[in-house]
């Protein structure tokens, strides 16, 4: 989590919203990272999550993220939770819980539909603090 809190800091170099995610393998490694890009990259699908999982993806050179580790900032949303089901990603950690947009448990759970042929497990408020903090200055920052 304190690599996807780095990576959610840089997302503040480019005035998107502060959220990071790193992709683990099986044995723990590092095989994807990602920063919220939407704005610097003008793209509604640039969230941390997706940047991440596409970045993995290439890594392994595959679709399938069996085995995989997702670790975010923030809960995921609708669009994140379904592409980690769909690339069959393990488990999925996040920090801080979204009631507003969270799919992964507050205002819906996608990734835990037993209509679904894949669910990973979750962990949700891993140094839920911290990445509430981040989100909470930023967010401060921009009603100043």
């Amino acid at each position: 989590m304190r690599a996807a809190l780095d990576l959610a800091s840089a997302a503040t170099a480019w005035d998107d919203v502060p959220i990071g995610a790193v992709v683990l393998s099986a044995d723990g490694e590092v095989i994807g990272s990602g920063s919220n890009v939407r704005e610097h990259d003008g793209d509604p699908t640039g969230h941390a999550e997706m940047v991440a999982i596409r970045e993995a993806a290439t890594a392994v050179g595959e679709w399938r993220l069996s085995g995989c580790t997702l670790v975010v900032t923030l809960e995921p949303c609708t669009m994140c939770a379904g592409a980690l089901v769909l690339a069959r990603v393990a488990t999925v950690v996040f920090g801080a819980w979204e009631p507003k947009t969270g799919a992964v448990g507050s205002l819906w759970d996608v990734v835990r539909d037993s209509r679904l042929n894949h669910r990973p497990e979750v962990y949700g408020g891993v140094l839920e603090a911290e990445c509430a903090q981040l989100l909470r200055d930023f967010f401060g920052g921009q009603r100043d």
